[in-house]
C-alpha cells in the first residue's frame, strides 16, 4: 500500500502530507483514502458505494465530452480531472474490499496497452492496420474471458444509441450485415410502417425501438457515428429554438402564445440567419 495512504489514519492530516514526497497524484490519492477513512471521513463519501458512484461517472464522462464539443481547454482539464476522480474513488472503495487498488488498475491498463501495440512494444512488425490489429487483439482477449458470443463484451450500461452501434458492428464482423445502405433505408421505411399500425403501447414501443435501430444502421452504413449526429441535431435544435425565442421577444411577443403557423415561420427565419443568407 502506498505511504501517502498508510499514513492517512494520522490525525494531523496536513502534517502527515508534509512528510511524504507528494506528486499531484499522490495527494488526490491520499485526499480520497482520508474522506473514506471511517473515523474521520466525510460522513457523504463514506456512505457510497458502486451503484451510487457509477451515475457520476457517466455523467463526467459526458462533460468531458462537452468539454471537447467546446474546444475549452480550461474546462476539458478540470473535466478530466472530475473524470479522474471518478476512477480514484471506485478504486479506493475496491480496495477497503481488498479487492484491487488504483496501482492495480494502473498496472492493468498499462500491461492491456502494451498488449495491444505488440507493433510499438513487441516484436510483431507484420504489415497490417493498425485497426485490424487492435481488433484481432481484443478478440482474443475476449475468448481469454470466455466469450461465447460475438456480441459479449458490449456494455449494458452505454447510451442506447452507441450500443445499438456497437452491436450491429459486432454482427458485422461474422457477416450479418447489408452489403451496403439500401437495405437499412428499405428497412426504416418498413419500420416507420409498422409503427403507424402498432395498436397498443407495448407493440408501439417496440416497433419505436425497431425504428432507432434500423436508422442507426443507416448512419453506420454511412460511417457516421449516431451518438455524434444526434448530439449535433440537439445542439442545433438548441440554437435555433433559442433564436426563436429572441425573435419572437423583440418583436414583443411570447413565444408560447405565437400560432403554429407563426412559429413555423420564426424557425425558417432562425434557419437562413444561421446559414448566413439574407432573410
Amino acid at each position: 500500500m502506498p505511504a501517502t495512504i498508510t499514513i492517512l489514519h494520522n490525525t494531523d492530516y496536513r502534517t502527515a502530507m508534509r512528510e511524504v514526497a507528494a506528486t499531484p497524484l499522490d495527494r488526490l490519492i491520499a485526499i480520497m483514502a482520508r474522506l473514506r477513512d471511517p473515523v474521520s471521513g466525510c460522513e457523504w463519501d463514506r456512505e457510497q458505494t458502486f451503484a451510487t458512484i457509477a451515475p457520476y461517472t457517466i455523467e463526467e464522462a459526458y462533460e468531458v465530452a462537452d468539454a471537447i464539443q467546446r474546444s475549452d481547454m480550461s474546462d476539458l482539464r478540470e473535466e478530466l480531472g472530475d473524470l479522474l476522480l471518478q476512477v480514484l474513488f471506485h478504486s479506493r472503495m475496491a480496495e477497503e474490499a481488498g479487492a484491487f487498488g488504483f496501482m492495480d488498475v494502473a498496472a492493468a491498463s498499462s500491461a492491456k496497452l502494451e498488449a495491444r501495440h505488440p507493433h510499438i512494444f513487441g516484436t510483431d512488425k507484420q504489415a497490417v492496420t493498425q485497426t485490424q490489429r487492435w481488433e484481432a487483439i481484443k478478440e482474443a482477449e475476449r475468448s481469454a474471458k470466455g466469450a461465447s458470443s460475438a456480441l459479449d463484451g458490449v456494455a449494458a450500461a452505454l447510451p442506447a444509441l452507441m450500443r445499438a452501434e456497437k452491436l450491429q458492428k459486432r454482427a458485422a464482423r461474422v457477416g450479418f450485415d447489408w452489403p451496403d445502405s439500401t437495405g437499412p433505408r428499405a428497412k426504416v421505411l418498413e419500420e416507420m410502417d409498422e409503427l403507424a399500425r402498432a395498436e397498443t403501447a407495448e407493440e408501439r414501443l417496440l416497433e419505436a425501438g425497431d425504428l432507432l435501430f434500423a436508422a442507426v444502421n443507416v448512419l453506420r452504413k454511412e460511417g457516421i457515428a449516431p451518438e455524434d449526429a444526434l448530439r449535433a441535431a440537439n445542439a442545433k435544435f438548441e440554437r435555433r429554438f433559442r433564436m426563436m425565442e429572441q425573435q419572437a421577444a423583440a418583436s414583443g411577443s411570447e413565444f408560447r402564445d405565437l400560432g403554429l403557423d407563426d412559429q413555423e415561420a420564426l424557425w425558417l427565419h432562425a434557419k437562413t440567419l444561421e446559414r448566413g443568407e439574407t432573410p
